[in-house]
């Protein structure tokens, strides 16, 4: 009757242990590349479905009254400047004034209580700038009432990011009195 493992026994199964071993390390090696990768995606999703968040609110929730419209000010064939008011804001603002702007080939957004009335601003403006990304161009483009005198007023919004997915937005004011 035997009591023990044979040297021989043993190294066979200390083999077959050190094979399953290299497997589950290279499993979990793989595992980790592969959340690394799916990580990122995420991340970039995320970004530019909160970046769409923003100009929605901020174009749908736009103030439409006497004095706050949205204004569209050309600056070449592929960027606007835009301002307005609308009841939207990031920084806890009532109904702040926003601008969207190019600089350097960025685009920002800037939020102010003060009325944003012209490109370039003056030193007085006061406004927090959140930068949204490096954009090919930027455009605003508003529908034409009159040939539907029914028609809500809407825009449609074009980000062209340099490295990301383009934004492409129609939005109608919800705010219209």
């Amino acid at each position: 009757m035997r009591k023990g493992f044979t040297l021989i026994e043993m190294m066979i199964s200390i083999s077959i242990l050190a094979i399953m071993m290299i497997y589950l390390y290279q499993s979990y090696a793989s595992l980790n590349i592969s959340n690394d990768i799916f990580t990122k995606a995420t991340k970039k999703i995320t970004q530019s479905e909160q970046k769409k968040q923003v100009l929605f609110l901020d174009f749908s929730l736009a103030l439409k009254e006497a004095n706050a419209t949205i204004n569209i000010v050309p600056q070449d064939a592929k960027e606007d400047v835009v301002f307005m008011q609308s009841g939207h804001s990031l920084h806890r603002r009532y109904n702040p004034y926003i601008g969207y702007i190019v600089k350097n080939k960025k685009l920002f957004r800037i939020e102010s209580l003060n009325p944003l009335l012209e490109y370039p601003l003056t030193i007085d403006s006061e406004f927090v700038a959140d930068e949204l990304g490096e954009v090919n161009g930027f455009r605003v483009y508003k529908n034409d009432k009159k040939r539907d005198q029914n028609a809500s007023e809407a825009y449609l919004v074009h980000v062209d990011f340099k490295d990301e997915d383009d934004i492409l937005l129609k939005v109608k004011m919800l705010n219209e009195y």
